[in-house]
């Protein structure tokens, strides 16, 4: 234990403390020894920090990840969803992941009853019907059981998947009720119809379309307790062949002055981006917005802001100029897919483009997270690279050499439970064997919290069980304790404020629940042992309160 041994006097101050059930002051983060809010000079495990974003992406188009296809003819449907959603937040527990990215409108589509869109046809495998309950309301509440944020990811522009014969781009094949059909002119297919691979999209250059799928995406964030919106990678289609996207007569009609079609594409994606984030922070300022774009901006041969790659640029075939939503702060996080393996990799080495991305984020409010390819650990055909088990914890241990990676999303859910390699086991013992908070974004809202008052530890028959109360500390989402972080430290004396630095002593963190008194339970704790507990308030921002006076057990 690396707490602090302190006299008997401050110990039995602190013990008449522990006693008092009344309301505490509000100390200040850096006011007492037990403070969560170390300095920098704090000596900290780069293996457990106390706060990193870690997530898997959960992906439900063409039922990638969740609902599988088995859901639409089972006996009891809904049952076996919301099962098989169980047991991702089972894997995420597992882990020690905070979060969760989950896809809830993959197709201009909606996993909820949107007065906008028809419900999603991965959910029943027919578009348009109703599956006769609100999966995202169960999506949202479960997660946070598990006290996991929930980050809902939309697609904004995608219509249809791809059909055999090119047929993804009939309109005659949507819900009857989808905005597509209703609105012709907002879609066009790219490849064209009947070209293998054909889809459709809505049109970015359409200023209808643009505040459309606005208003779509946030019906979700207006009426479900969601933690953060999240886009990926596809806004005007990847490049096909020698197509070229359909959009000349929206280009003449809405250019709005611009004479390069190239910049009046970038400029229609910058709007949406700009405008998106406006509108999620002024009907809720603590929700997060975040985009996990394709993980090359621009070549530095194209451009000399530009990274040391070779590879496709997101910035001239997706019209994608991610590095200006960083350099704006148009979001509060970004998380590119660096889908490259660490080595001698020219079009686009792991190694080179985490530095880059380090660079553009420094100085600015907006964190960094890297998508990580779990997907292409042990297939061997993505190369050799990939064989190597060690692989992708290699890319977890470089990103410590640069403190601007702030976390990991892992593509895809039923990647990383496939642990191809032991892949996955390996990097979850090496990066994720202690619990985490997720980073707090201090240019976000929030309110002081007080510390809680743990009132009773008792060893029971599945391990010590703490109770606390938790002071009234104000109204409304940023004045509320939304989690408690738990930590214990061996035998009985005072911690100091770099024992809570990192996340060597924190056990555990659960998700506040209504009334004022709190319990958990420490089933990890030995039999006989002496520990010192303390138990911490977070707010939904993960905003930390003074650690709670000290609580020993015998």
């Amino acid at each position: 234990m690396k707490a602090t041994r302190l006299g008997a006097a401050a110990l039995a101050a602190a013990l008449l403390s522990a006693l008092v059930a009344g309301t505490p002051a509000q100390a200040a983060p850096d006011d007492t020894s037990t403070a969560t809010s170390p300095s920098t000079d704090c000596v900290t495990d780069p293996a457990t920090p106390k706060r990193q974003f870690r997530a898997m992406w959960i992906a439900s188009v063409t039922n990638i990840d969740w609902p599988t296809k088995d859901s639409w003819t089972a006996p009891d449907q809904v049952a076996k969803q919301k099962a098989e959603y169980l047991a991702w937040l089972d894997l995420a527990q597992k882990l020690n992941h905070n979060a969760v990215v989950v896809q809830v409108r993959p197709t201009a589509d909606a996993f909820w009853p949107s007065p906008h869109e028809p419900w999603s046809e991965y959910l029943t495998g027919v578009r348009g019907k109703n599956p006769g309950w609100d999966p995202l309301a169960f999506l949202v509440g479960e997660s946070h059981k598990r006290n996991l944020e929930f980050h809902a990811w939309f697609n904004p522009y995608r219509v249809s998947m791809p059909a055999p014969g090119g047929a993804g781009a009939d309109l005659s094949q949507l819900a009857p009720d989808s905005p597509a059909r209703q609105h012709p002119d907002w879609v066009f297919a790219y490849p064209p119809a009947g070209v293998a691979g054909s889809r459709l999209y809505y049109n970015p250059g359409v200023p209808e379309v643009r505040e459309f799928v606005q208003t779509a995406m946030m019906d979700a964030v207006k009426r479900y307790d969601i933690d953060g919106v999240h886009f990926d990678d596809y806004f005007y289609p990847y490049p096909s062949g020698t197509h070229q996207v359909p959009d000349d007569a929206t280009f003449a009609a809405y250019n709005r002055g611009f004479t390069d079609k190239a910049d009046w594409r970038r400029d229609n994606i910058n709007l949406l981006i700009q405008e998106m984030n406006a509108k999620i922070k002024a009907v809720k300022p603590y929700v997060k917005f975040g985009v996990s774009p394709f993980g090359i901006w621009r070549n530095a041969s194209a451009d000399p802001n530009g990274s040391d790659t070779t590879g496709s640029q997101s910035y001239d075939i997706i019209s994608a100029d991610s590095r200006k939503w960083v350099k704006e702060e148009w979001i509060d996080y970004i998380v590119p897919q660096l889908y490259w393996y660490i080595g001698q990799y020219p079009a686009a080495d792991y190694a080179r483009l985490v530095p880059w991305w380090a660079e553009q984020v420094r100085g600015t409010r907006v964190q960094l997270y890297i998508g990580q390819a779990d997907y292409k650990s042990g297939d061997p055909a993505y190369g050799s690279f990939w064989m190597n088990p060690q692989e992708l914890s290699n890319h977890l241990t470089l990103n410590r050499s640069y403190p601007e990676v702030l976390g990991n999303v892992h593509f895809s859910a039923v990647q990383v439970r496939a642990d191809r390699l032991g892949a996955t086991d390996i990097y979850a013992a090496e990066h994720y064997s202690r619990p985490a908070l997720v980073p707090t974004m201090t240019h976000l809202p929030r309110k002081p919290l007080l510390f809680p008052v743990v009132t009773k530890a008792q060893r029971e028959a599945d391990g010590v069980r703490l109770s606390w109360r938790q002071p009234a500390d104000g109204k409304g989402p940023l004045g509320t304790a939304a989690s408690y972080a738990i930590y214990r430290f061996d035998g009985h004396g005072l911690a100091g404020r770099c024992d809570f630095a990192d996340a060597s002593n924190l056990v555990g963190t659960v998700r506040a629940t209504d009334g004022p008194v709190q319990s958990w339970v420490d089933t990890t704790a030995a039999d006989g042992a002496r520990y010192t507990y303390y138990v911490t308030a977070l707010d939904r921002l993960a905003n930390e309160s003074p650690a709670s006076p000290p609580r020993f057990v015998r």
